[in-house]
């Protein structure tokens, strides 16, 4: 499907709700336009950043025969004469005559002139000293550039870094890799009813979204700290105002819990217009998790920054992190967009009329399948906190047994991004 990344400019109620599939490649397509310039960084700092560029091997992997066995190299018949040894990092002299062999450890470079490797285990010494045995049929070496020749692309750009990939290209002779940077994020809690420590009460609430959110946005790449969490902020217009401008300093995308509507003490949309934001995405047809939006806003150096509004119910504000942030800050790594698995439903998933509907799931990764789970009302947390992630029931269906649908998966371990 093809989306303009055009960015919409009302400020206010009334908008109609954006397809949830194009609101994901819309979002990704504007945020793409916006990845920053690459930076290199030694090996060890590259975890969990993203490939600005193509990982090329600098010299054929191996760059030398190596024995894969420790034994003889030989060279001729046997039995064979020992005049040498050959550890891994040296450099040994050929092999010059027939019937002559040096012992060589696993690793270790082939010398010139060697025919065969005799495994250890499969050798004998002779009385006078000499070694015995039948070489196996196989090469017991590795050729250069077995695993790769010099200047052959092993990973595209856009790959995320991880142990993995640190290991190859250091194998490959890399000291620094040239990745995106992590974008900084910020989270911005709104509501005077919520509670910071201990249980409900007196009519308030425990705040869900300021601990959790966070932890969502280090999943999928990006950086905040402690102090990129601000909260609860008052239910004023000058106090969001202030405490927007103060997190957009800093940091690369905000993302706000409540006040997404247009209530009494909903500031946001008021907020936005005061910093002249540009709405990329202004409520979108997905339940749970409407209303939900993305803001773009252009700073005094001329860089973009935006605005990722998550509604207050807990469930939906994770719907809108899913819908909305994952793309973005995939499009802000050079990152690929994110594609989603299919899976089989195992039991009948409600449709939501003409609104996406994103079901929590248990997966079943052994048969491809997944099943609903309960307690999943926009306000629950308890169904999510069992999830695998959300199937996909598109506008104007519903998910039968045995339907193959997509599935967004929730990303278990920081730095695994689905």
């Amino acid at each position: 499907m093809s989306v303009e990344p055009a960015v919409a400019t009302d400020r206010g109620a009334g908008a109609p709700p954006v397809d949830w599939a194009q609101a994901r490649a819309l979002v990704y397509a504007t945020g793409r336009a916006d990845t920053p310039a690459p930076v290199d960084v030694p090996l060890a700092d590259a975890d969990g950043l993203t490939l600005a560029e193509p990982l090329r091997t600098l010299t054929d992997l191996p760059a030398f025969p190596t024995s894969s066995v420790d034994g003889w190299a030989v060279r001729g018949d046997g039995p064979w004469r020992v005049v040498g040894r050959v550890l891994a990092g040296g450099t040994p002299p050929p092999l010059t005559d027939d019937g002559t062999g040096v012992e060589i450890a696993t690793g270790a470079m082939l010398p010139a002139g060697a025919d065969e490797v005799l495994r250890i285990e499969e050798s004998t010494r002779t009385a006078d000293g000499r070694v015995a045995g039948t070489p196996r049929s196989t090469p017991e070496w590795r050729v250069p550039g077995e695993e790769a020749y010099a200047g052959e692309e092993l990973l595209p750009a856009g790959t995320p870094v991880g142990p993995g990939v640190i290991g190859l290209a250091a194998s490959c002779g890399y000291d620094r890799l040239r990745v995106f940077p992590a974008p900084r994020a910020a989270l911005l809690v709104f509501g005077d009813e919520l509670l910071t420590a201990g249980p409900p009460q007196a009519g308030r609430v425990r705040d869900a979204l300021g601990p959790a959110v966070p932890a969502w946005l280090r999943r999928y790449g990006a950086t905040v700290t402690p102090d990129d969490v601000i909260g609860p902020v008052e239910d004023t217009l000058p106090a969001h105002v202030t405490a927007l401008r103060r997190a957009l300093a800093r940091a690369d995308l905000v993302c706000t819990t409540g006040g997404t509507m247009h209530g009494p003490v909903d500031h946001l949309h008021p907020a936005l217009a005061q910093l002249d934001a540009d709405y990329v995405v202004n409520t979108v047809a997905v339940r749970p998790g409407f209303p939900m939006l993305l803001a773009r806003i252009t700073g005094p150096d001329g860089r973009n920054r935006y605005v990722a509004g998550l509604p207050g119910n807990p469930q939906s504000a994770i719907v809108a992190l899913v819908s909305l942030v994952a793309p973005l800050l995939a499009a802000l790594q050079g990152r690929p967009a994110p594609l989603l698995p299919y899976v089989t439903l195992a039991e009948p998933v409600a449709g939501r009329g003409d609104y996406t509907h994103l079901a929590l799931v248990r997966v079943d990764p052994v048969l491809g399948t997944a099943a609903p789970v309960r307690h999943v009302g926009s306000a629950m947390l308890r169904g999510l906190a069992r999830a695998d992630g959300f199937a996909v029931i598109e506008p104007g269906s519903t998910g039968e047994a045995g339907a193959r649908v997509p599935v967004v998966p929730l990303p278990l371990l920081p730095g695994v991004r689905p």
